[in-house]
C-alpha cells in the first residue's frame, strides 16, 4: 500500500547541501573558457561571473517569500500556478520534463564519464561502441546511463538514501575546490597574474592566434550576455530545494534560508575559483584550454602531472553528487503535476518508501535517451533563455500575489523588496533581449520547445475530463 504523505525528514543542512551540490556540476571547470574567448579580459571574466551570482542569490532570496507562501512539493511549478494559472504551470513543468532538468541530468552524467576517462581510458567518448548510422553509441554515454540508473534506484528507496548522498558528495566536492583554490592561490605567478590584470577591463573577443576583435558598443552587450550562458547553465539548479518542500522540515523557514545560503555559498566559490585561474594560467591559455578543460590545466599548474588525475576524481564527486541532487528534486515536479492531471496519471503515486517512484523511473528513461543523443549540450544553450524566462516569470508572481493575497502568511518576505526582485527583472529582460538579438540560435529552439507544451496541455486536460 503507498504512502499518501512525503515525510518531512530533511532539515536545513540538507536543504543548504542540495542548493549547493545541484547547482556545482562541471561547468565550473569548463565555462570560463568559452565566457573568456567573448569578453577578452580578466575584469570581465569575474565581472559575468558576480553579475550572474548577483542574479541568482538575488533570484534565491526572493523565491523564500513563495516558499514560504506555499511550502509544497513541486516548488516553482506550485509557484506559476497560484501566481499566473494552471496552463503557465505547465509551461514550466513541460519544459522542465523535456529539456530542462532531464538535459542537465544526461549532461552531467555524459561529463562524470568524460572525466573518469582520464583515469579509465576505457570509457572514453572517443571510442565507437554501436554504429547505428543514425548515432554512434560511446562507452562514455553508456557510464552515463549507468550513473543515472543507480542513483535513480536509490532515490527510488526512500529521501534517506539520496540525502546521504547529497551530504556526502558536496560536503567532499566544496572542500575539494577550496582546496583547489588556496593551493591555487600558494602556487601562484605573479607575472601571469600582473600580464593577466593590466588591461583588464578591455572588452573584445579573443582568436586561437592571440587577435583580437574589437565589439561596437552595442555588440559589446551582446558578447557580456553571451558569456553569460555558461555562467548562467553552472549557477542553475539552486531551486531544486524548492521542489522538496514536502520532505523538508518547517519549509516556511528553511527553503529560504537553503536558497540563500547555498547560492551565497557556491557564488563565492565560483568567483574565487575564476580568480585563481588567472593567478596561474595565462589568459590564452584559460580562453584555449585543450577541450575548455580549464579547470585540468589550471591543476597540472599547480599539482604538476598528477593535476589531471586529481581534477578528473574532483569532476566525478563533483557531478555525481550534482545528478542526485537533480534526480531527486526533479521527480517531486512530475508528482505534483500528475496530481493536477496534466500527466500521466500513475506518477502522481508514492511508493512504500514515501517517495515517487514512478516520477523518478520516467525522468531516468528521458535522460538516458538525451545521454544517447549527444545531443543535451546544444540543448541546454538553447534553453538558458526559457530558464531566465521562467524565473523571471517566478519573481513577477511576487508581485501579483502581493495583491492578490494581500493577507496571505508570508513567514518570510523577499529580502529587498521592491527593489531587489525589480532588478533581477531588468537584468533578466535585458538578458533574454540581448540573447534574442544577438544569438537567436539560443532563443527560438527553447521557446518553440515551451510552446509545443500548449496543444498537450488541453490535450491532457481532455483526458482528465474523460477520467
Amino acid at each position: 500500500m503507498s504512502e499518501t504523505k512525503f515525510k518531512p525528514v530533511l532539515g536545513l543542512w540538507d536543504g543548504t547541501m542540495l542548493v549547493a551540490g545541484s547547482m556545482i556540476g562541471s561547468g565550473i571547470f569548463i565555462v570560463s573558457a568559452d565566457i573568456l574567448r567573448n569578453v577578452g579580459g580578466s575584469g570581465w571574466l569575474i565581472a559575468v561571473w558576480l553579475i550572474t551570482g548577483f542574479m541568482t542569490v538575488t533570484a534565491a532570496v526572493s523565491y523564500g517569500e513563495l516558499s514560504g507562501m506555499f511550502p509544497k512539493a513541486g516548488g516553482q511549478y506550485v509557484y506559476l500556478k497560484e501566481a499566473y494559472n494552471p496552463l503557465v504551470a505547465f509551461l514550466y513543468g513541460w519544459s522542465f520534463f523535456a529539456v530542462i532538468q532531464t538535459g542537465t541530468i544526461a549532461a552531467v552524467g555524459v561529463a562524470f564519464s568524460k572525466f573518469m576517462a582520464y583515469i579509465v581510458p576505457g570509457v572514453s567518448e572517443d571510442i565507437v561502441l554501436l554504429d547505428l548510422t543514425f548515432m554512434k553509441v560511446s562507452p562514455a554515454q553508456l557510464v552515463s546511463i549507468f550513473i543515472i540508473v543507480v542513483l535513480t534506484f536509490i532515490n527510488s528507496r526512500g529521501v534517506q538514501g539520496g540525502k546521504a548522498i547529497q551530504t556526502t558528495f558536496t560536503v567532499t566536492k566544496l572542500l575539494s575546490l577550496f582546496g583547489l583554490i588556496v593551493f591555487g592561490f600558494i602556487m601562484m605567478n605573479g607575472d601571469v597574474w600582473t600580464a593577466n590584470w593590466t588591461n583588464a577591463w578591455d572588452l573584445h573577443k579573443l582568436n586561437a592566434d592571440n587577435s583580437i576583435e574589437t565589439y561596437t558598443s552595442i555588440a559589446a552587450i551582446g558578447a557580456i550576455a553571451a558569456a553569460m550562458v555558461g555562467s548562467i547553465f553552472s549557477s542553475d539548479a539552486w531551486n531544486n530545494v524548492t521542489f522538496i518542500a514536502g520532505e523538508m522540515k518547517n519549509p516556511q523557514r528553511n527553503i529560504g534560508l537553503s536558497l540563500f545560503l547555498g547560492t551565497l555559498i557556491v557564488t563565492i566559490i565560483y568567483v574565487s575559483a575564476n580568480l585563481m585561474y588567472t593567478a596561474v594560467l595565462p589568459m590564452h591559455d584559460i580562453a584555449f584550454a585543450e577541450k575548455d578543460r580549464v579547470g585540468v590545466a589550471a591543476s597540472n599548474m599547480i599539482f604538476g602531472n598528477g593535476g589531471t588525475i586529481i581534477i578528473a576524481l574532483m569532476i566525478m564527486v563533483s557531478t555525481f553528487g550534482c545528478n542526485n541532487g537533480l534526480i531527486l528534486a526533479g521527480a517531486r515536479v512530475y508528482y505534483t503535476m500528475a496530481k493536477d492531471g496534466v500527466f500521466f496519471r500513475q506518477v502522481g503515486e508514492l511508493n512504500r518508501f514515501a517517495v515517487p517512484q514512478r516520477a523518478l523511473w520516467v525522468q531516468a528513461v528521458l535522460a538516458s535517451l538525451w545521454c544517447l543523443s549527444g545531443k543535451y549540450g546544444d540543448l541546454l544553450d538553447m534553453v538558458s533563455f526559457v530558464v531566465v524566462l521562467f524565473y523571471m516569470l517566478t519573481i513577477v508572481g511576487i508581485f501579483i500575489l502581493r495583491k492578490k493575497m494581500p493577507d496571505a502568511p508570508r513567514p518570510y518576505k523577499a529580502f529587498g523588496y521592491p527593489v531587489l526582485p525589480l532588478i533581477y527583472i531588468l537584468m533578466g529582460t535585458t538578458f533574454c533581449t540581448l540573447l534574442i538579438t544577438y544569438k537567436p540560435g539560443y532563443t527560438w529552439p527553447g521557446l518553440i520547445i515551451t510552446l509545443i507544451g500548449v496543444p498537450l496541455y488541453y490535450i491532457a486536460l481532455r483526458q482528465k475530463r474523460k477520467a
